[in-house]
């Protein structure tokens, strides 16, 4: 465990990974996802694909422990349920489909899906219509098999809700139980498929400092009418993140 810890606080890039933590639990904290939208493309240039969703599952747990009992009471819990139980079978396609794709590839779908969800987003659109379970089974299946693969599980997730006009607290609520119970199934998964180290679980738990501080932050932050400012300051961290992790300027 000794030399786990050291070869950990010894990964290249560790501090840039941990300031990157730094700003998405801000969004995290106020928007209830942004996470791996955030670190993912910066984490990329650094980890492997199995190594970076490992981390953000151990950091995702762990962040539970501070907005589970507040979105809990807000959350649609049923219509998380049912996406949540479809991931289930998503996931471990995602991670089967990880060993047999370049890395390289991997970073350009994190890249484009990243991309995808940030113009989806900031264009406004919306739908008002409400999902019946084969929707929703749909939804959770695509989810599961981009997270298993990528750790981006809430783009897919981020875009429905986003675009159905519901209340600010309500999205929030919806996304931080789903992306919740999908950090469970990523590590579980992972740990099956043999590609987690106790290097990357402690390096989960050294950039878990700085992320759940600035969790804290970003809840306090958290007025639903104020939304527009606080949307367009996640978009701007993600755009950011997006654009210095594509694999051009290697």
């Amino acid at each position: 465990m000794p030399d786990a810890l050291t070869a950990a606080l010894a990964t290249n890039g560790l501090i840039y990974i941990a300031l990157t933590y730094l700003v998405a639990g801000v969004v995290r904290g106020f928007t209830g996802f942004g996470t791996a939208l955030i670190v993912v493309p910066v984490a990329g240039i650094f980890l492997s694909p199995a190594e970076i969703i490992l981390m953000i599952g151990v950091t995702g747990i762990l962040s539970n422990i501070l907005l589970f009992p507040e979105a809990w009471g807000k959350a649609d819990r049923g219509e998380v349920g049912i996406t949540a139980l479809a991931a289930c079978i998503g996931v471990p396609i995602g991670v089967a489909l990880l060993g047999r794709v370049d890395p390289l590839a991997v970073r350009w779908v994190v890249a484009v899906a990243a991309f995808c969800t940030l113009v989806a987003v900031i264009s406004g659109w919306q739908w008002r219509g409400r999902l019946a379970v084969p929707g929703l089974t749909g939804i959770g299946l695509s989810a599961g098999v981009l997270g298993g693969m990528t750790a981006l599980s809430g783009p897919i997730l981020i875009i429905f809700y986003l675009a159905n006009a519901r209340k600010p607290e309500a999205v929030r609520a919806n996304m931080i139980l789903f992306l919740g119970s999908l950090d469970v199934l990523l590590i579980a998964n992972i740990w099956i498929a043999g590609t987690a180290t106790w290097k990357i679980i402690w390096v989960g738990l050294i950039v878990s400092v700085p992320y759940l501080f600035s969790i804290r932050l970003g809840q306090a932050l958290f007025d639903p009418a104020r939304e527009t400012a606080y949307r367009a300051a996640a978009y701007a961290v993600v755009a950011g993140a997006l654009l210095t992790g594509l694999p051009l300027w290697e």
